[in-house]
C-alpha cells in the first residue's frame, strides 16, 4: 500500500515508518519540517501545516490509506493553537481521505479523551468521553478523536488507537522530561498511595497501528472503534519513574507533597502563568496533578481480540534498550525538553 503519514518525523512516527518500510509498504510524510533520518528509509517527504486544507489534500494525493499521528501535545499552552492543530487539522486529514479516494484512516488519539480525573482501573472502551477535562490536550484530542470515528463509512474506514504514556530510547516527550526534572532535583511524589498506570513502549505502539491499518475496512470489526493500547503492565507510578530515573544513573524521587498541596500550588500556578500572559509552561499544572495521583490502566482485550495485538517488548525489556541508549550518550548535551511530557 502507498501509506500517507501525519507525523512521520516524529517520536511514533519514526518508529511507524520504519515498520511500514519492513512491510515493503511505500510511504509519504507529511510534516513541518525534513527529518534526516527519515532519509535511509527512502521515504517521501512532504512539507506543510497540517492546518492547511489544500496542503494536507495535496500531499495526500495518489495514496491508499492514511496514519494520522501528528498532533500538538502538551499539559499547558494556547487553547486555539491546541484546537487548530487537533481540532482543524484532523477535520483536515478527513477531508483528504474523501477527496482523495483514500479508503482506511487511522488515528492516534489518547486515553485522556476519557479521563475525568480520577482513577481508572482497568476500564475498556466502553467508558464515555470526560465530561470535564484538565487541560487544552485532552479536550481536543476527544473532539478530534469524535470527529475520525463519526467519519467511518463503507468508503472510509476509520478506527482511533489510544496508546498510552509512549516511551523508548530518544522520547522527547515522557522520559526526557523525567530525566531533567530528576537531574534538577525538581521531581516530587505526590500523595503516598499506591497508584497504578499503563504505558506502552514505542515499538509496540507502532505495531498496532500498522496491525490497524492492515486490517481495517469498512467490514472490519475494528471499523469506527477506538481501542487502549498498553503494554499490559500496570505499574505503580512511581516505580515506573524511578524505574527510568535508574536507567539514567539518576536517584529515586523520594520528597512527597499531598495531593491537596499539590493541587492548590498548581491552581495557583495556573493563574499567575494566565495573568502575566506567560508562554512558558508552569513546573506543575492540575493536569499533571491529577495524572500522578490517580490510577489509569486498561484492560486491552479488545486490541487483542480485534487486531492481534500483543506487545512483544516487555516493560524489563524496553527498560534494558532504555538503559543501553543512555550508557551510549543518550540526551548528553540536551538541556530541556520538549514540551509534552507526562501527557498520555
Amino acid at each position: 500500500m502507498k501509506v500517507f503519514i501525519t507525523g512521520g518525523g516524529g517520536f511514533l512516527g519514526s518508529a511507524i515508518c520504519k515498520r511500514l518500510t519492513d512491510r515493503r509498504h511505500s510511504i509519504v510524510s507529511f510534516s513541518r519540517t525534513h527529518y534526516p533520518h527519515l532519509e535511509p528509509l527512502g521515504i517521501d517527504q512532504r512539507k506543510g501545516s497540517i492546518a492547511d486544507l489544500d496542503a494536507v489534500v495535496c500531499a495526500a494525493r495518489g495514496c491508499d490509506v492514511m496514519i494520522h499521528s501528528a498532533a500538538r501535545t502538551g499539559v499547558w499552552g494556547d487553547a486555539d493553537r491546541f484546537y487548530t492543530v487537533n481540532v482543524v487539522g484532523t477535520e483536515n486529514c478527513v477531508a483528504a481521505c474523501r477527496e482523495n479516494g483514500i479508503r482506511a484512516l487511522v488515528y492516534t488519539s489518547s486515553p485522556s479523551a476519557v479521563f475525568s480525573g480520577g482513577d481508572m482501573e482497568g476500564v475498556d472502551e466502553s467508558v464515555p468521553y470526560a465530561e470535564k477535562q484538565w487541560a487544552a490536550y485532552p479536550r481536543t484530542k476527544a473532539m478530534a478523536e469524535k470527529i475520525v470515528r463519526n467519519a467511518n463509512s463503507a468508503h472510509l474506514a476509520t478506527i482511533a488507537l489510544r496508546p498510552h504514556l509512549i516511551w523508548g530510547p530518544g522520547d522527547p516527550h515522557l522520559v526526557r522530561r523525567i530525566v531533567d526534572r530528576g537531574r534538577r532535583g525538581k521531581l516530587r511524589r505526590i500523595g503516598t498511595a499506591v497508584k497504578r498506570i499503563d504505558s506502552v513502549y514505542v515499538d509496540n505502539a507502532a505495531e498496532a497501528h500498522v496491525l490497524a491499518l492492515e486490517q481495517l475496512n469498512p467490514l472490519a470489526a475494528c471499523a469506527g472503534k477506538a481501542y487502549f493500547i498498553t503494554n499490559g503492565e500496570p505499574l505503580p507510578v512511581w516505580d515506573l519513574v524511578n524505574r527510568i530515573l535508574r536507567c539514567a544513573g539518576l536517584p529515586p524521587v523520594t520528597r512527597t507533597v499531598s495531593p491537596w498541596m499539590a493541587m492548590r500550588l498548581a491552581g495557583a500556578l495556573e493563574w499567575l502563568y494566565r495573568t502575566v500572559n506567560s508562554e512558558s509552561e508552569p513546573i506543575l499544572t492540575r493536569f499533571v496533578v491529577k495524572e500522578l495521583s490517580t490510577s489509569h490502566w486498561f484492560d486491552i482485550s479488545a486490541a487483542r481480540n480485534d487486531l492481534g495485538y500483543h506487545p512483544a517488548v516487555s516493560i524489563d525489556e524496553g527498560l534494558n534498550r532504555l538503559h543501553a541508549w543512555f550508557l551510549r550518550g543518550g540526551y548528553s548535551g540536551m538541556e530541556r525538553p520538549e514540551t509534552s511530557a507526562i501527557t498520555p
